[in-house]
């Protein structure tokens, strides 16, 4: 019979180290940064296009609830939906995402008009109200690489338009902290389960999306109405 003593040995250890993971992860997490504002257009971006067509970007930036929320609500984007990109397996689920052993970010697809909204506007959206940038693989309480930010680019032009953007914002010190969002080449999109779609939408008075998501909206409303359609 093992002794009650190695058992209450165990147990103290258990608690031990379950109150020091629980100080780290306080410790590591912070709120968001709050940039300077007027937050700055890219200096370098494409012209609006002269005729009207369909182009894609894809974003990393935390949980996709919040994200596709904010994409949603700009002129010129016709939809945004919640998936996986920068991973390794196909076809992923949430819970192998979520478990960060797939490699994924927690993604959004976006199809905008380019006609109507360029590129470096949209990443002025996504590095401003969006998500903090200068969190490296977390995002308020979420943590982990699933919760990373990047910018999986298209095209040669996606690339050279976030690369020079990230520069030039952390050149003028719009945040205290360096920005730590990747720019990676586009290799797969795979979409979230229906449940995660609209998820903002459809669950408005959800306690997560009241405290972390809300506010995003209210800060694009306020800092970008130029941008913002309802």
């Amino acid at each position: 019979m093992q002794s009650p003593y190695i058992g209450r040995g165990i147990a103290v250890v258990v608690i031990v180290g379950l109150i020091a993971w629980t100080a780290f992860r306080a410790l590591g997490s912070r709120p968001p940064e709050t940039p300077k504002l007027p937050f700055p257009a890219p200096a370098i971006d494409e012209p609006l296009a002269a005729a009207r067509s369909q182009q894609t970007a894809v974003l990393a930036g935390g949980c996709f609830w919040g994200v596709q929320a904010v994409f949603e609500h700009l002129k010129g984007v016709s939809s945004v939906t919640s998936g996986y990109s920068g991973g390794y397996v196909k076809s992923p689920s949430y819970e192998t995402v979520s478990m960060g052993v797939t490699g994924h970010a927690e993604t959004i697809s976006i199809t905008y008009d380019p006609s109507q909204i360029t590129y470096g506007q949209l990443l002025m959206v996504f590095f401003s109200v969006a998500h903090d940038p200068t969190q490296w693989n977390r995002q308020s309480p979420d943590t982990g690489s699933q919760y990373r930010s990047t910018i999986f680019y298209t095209r040669p032009e996606q690339k050279r338009i976030a690369q020079t953007y990230i520069a030039q914002l952390d050149s003028a010190k719009v945040y205290s902290r360096p920005i730590v969002t990747k720019v990676e080449p586009f290799q797969a999109f795979y979409p979230a389960e229906s449940y995660h779609q609209d998820f903002l939408k459809n669950n408005p008075s959800n306690p997560y999306i009241v405290y972390n998501d809300l506010p995003k909206l209210e800060n694009l409303k306020k800092d970008f109405p130029g941008l913002y359609q309802p």
